[in-house]
């Protein structure tokens, strides 16, 4: 299809499209955008259409079907993000819950376990300042450290496995 016969043909098929467009989307600048994005396919598609075909038919088709296809992708996007909102909030509520729960924990250590852990494992310290800190050294620093984590772990499990028992 030439250009001139696109013009004198599909052109004017435009408010039709319009009208169904609208009686579909009852909106006015949903059934713009459709009938924009289905005037520039039917351009792209000219020089395989022939102007003996049923182009009007294909011209609503064309409408019918963008309209069902972006009903699809909004029904999926707005069903997406409720439901990653709901696993965003559940996993923080869960990290809330495990960080009490290791809080309590440390809590319970003894003095020295509970001050090399914290500044070992939450404010950043290295080895080399907690020995100053602290007065420990390296072997008492390691086996305290080990000995607080050792207990951490193992209580945290305890807590776990009474929760999926419940």
């Amino acid at each position: 299809m030439k250009p001139s016969e696109f013009n004198h043909i599909i052109l004017p098929m435009r408010d039709e499209l319009l009208g169904y467009a609208l009686s579909v989307t009852r909106s006015e600048d949903n059934a713009e955008d459709l009938v924009q994005e289905v005037m520039l396919r039917l351009w792209d598609m000219r020089e395989r259409l022939s102007s003996e075909g049923r182009l009007k038919s294909l011209a609503m088709t064309m409408v019918r079907n963008m309209f069902l296809d972006q009903q699809r992708h909004e029904s999926h996007s707005a069903a997406m993000p409720d439901k990653i909102d709901i696993a965003v909030d559940d996993r923080r509520a869960e990290l809330r819950d495990e960080t009490r729960i290791i809080r309590d924990i440390v809590a319970q250590l003894p003095p020295l376990q509970q001050q090399i852990f914290r500044m070992k494992e939450i404010e950043g310290y290295t080895a080399d300042e907690i020995m100053q800190i602290t007065g420990c050294s390296a072997d008492n620093l390691r086996r305290n450290l080990s000995r607080a984590r050792t207990k951490i772990r193992e209580t945290y499990i305890k807590i776990m496995m009474k929760g999926t028992r419940k």
